[in-house]
């Protein structure tokens, strides 16, 4: 039966094109023996995380070479398609990498780097938490290569012990994700989803960050840089519409010779402003004319017009509308 009949169509949408084929085809999926070490003259390190809260669990199998440096690497992992899918990721990301550089991966990079598209998450946000194991499973290898404890590795405040989520984990996903409340903060991260003592006062045990404090931080910083944003554009809106013509013109003008000018000339043409008006419906009608190549290049002639617009648009004033003659 098809993965899409089993889970539904909608469902499957949600997770990246690099999860499905991971998840089917990890390419680091297997185990390094100490036989293998021993001939390659490379020292192994084998690690293991589990998660019981969710079930999942994953080995970690690193060879390291004299510069401490990881020039192979392989897991298992015991878990859903999206926990094996992370895991190979992890790997991924480790190889190459000095232990010292390695212990700095966090799952947010291993999300990212499953990413299809910078913007658009890996996987569905109840499945966010299982790239949470590939943090905890390399400090557990760094330490045992290093001699250290774990914990000598954390250099991030862990909010929610349970999910091993850390404050900057949170503000980010917070942030990239627009969440809005605690249970779709628990949806992308697992944290407060079991003993609870994590989302607010009052728990088994008492914490020095809570989600609701951190929710309400973090959405308040997003109201005001979007406030602050929203003020500087009004602003320089209402100085661009108390120009006078000239005025308009040498601004325009100026954004031109900086943001287009310079490309049409690249590809053998240019531009010129031909008027300027102030129409009655609260428009800037700005007419231009293609010189050189542009003006006998048809199939560009539409894109090369609205990226002239949208710079106009987006440094002097949203109301101004670009025709050509």
């Amino acid at each position: 039966m098809a993965k899409n009949e089993l889970l539904g169509g909608a469902l499957w949408d949600a997770y990246s094109k690099k999860v499905s084929e991971r998840m089917d085809n990890p390419t680091h999926l297997g185990v390094i023996t100490q036989e293998e070490a021993d001939k390659r003259g490379l020292k192994l390190v084998v690690a293991d995380y589990g998660a019981e809260a969710c079930g999942d669990a994953v080995r970690l199998y690193w060879l390291i070479d004299a510069n401490d440096t990881i020039v192979d690497a392989k897991f298992k992992s015991f878990g859903c398609g999206t926990a094996i899918a992370s895991s190979d990721m992890m790997v991924e990301l480790c190889l190459g990498k000095k232990v010292q550089e390695a212990v700095k991966i966090t799952n947010i990079d291993v999300e990212k780097a499953l990413r299809d598209e910078p913007d658009t998450p890996a996987v569905p946000g109840q499945k966010m938490h299982c790239s949470v194991m590939a943090y905890d499973v390399i400090k557990k290898a760094a330490a045992q290569y290093l001699g250290k404890n774990p914990e000598d590795f954390e250099d991030e405040i862990i909010v929610c012990e349970c999910a091993r989520v850390s404050l900057g984990t949170l503000k980010e996903i917070i942030r990239i994700n627009n969440l809005k409340t605690i249970e779709e903060i628990t949806e992308y991260t697992k944290a407060g989803a079991f003993c609870k003592s994590c989302i607010r006062p009052g728990g088994h045990e008492e914490r020095e960050h809570y989600l609701v404090d951190i929710l309400r931080e973090v959405r308040a910083e997003m109201e005001n840089e979007l406030q602050n944003k929203t003020d500087l554009n009004s602003k320089d809106n209402s100085e661009f519409a108390n120009m006078t013509i000239v005025q308009k013109i040498k601004a325009i003008e100026s954004v031109i010779d900086e943001k287009i000018r310079p490309m049409l000339m690249m590809d053998g043409g240019n531009m010129e402003i031909i008027d300027l008006k102030n129409a009655s419906d609260g428009y800037t009608d700005v007419y231009i004319r293609y010189l050189g190549a542009c003006s006998g290049c048809a199939s560009g002639a539409s894109g090369t017009l609205f990226a002239i617009e949208s710079a106009l648009q987006e440094n002097l004033d949203s109301s101004i509308r670009v025709f050509p003659v």
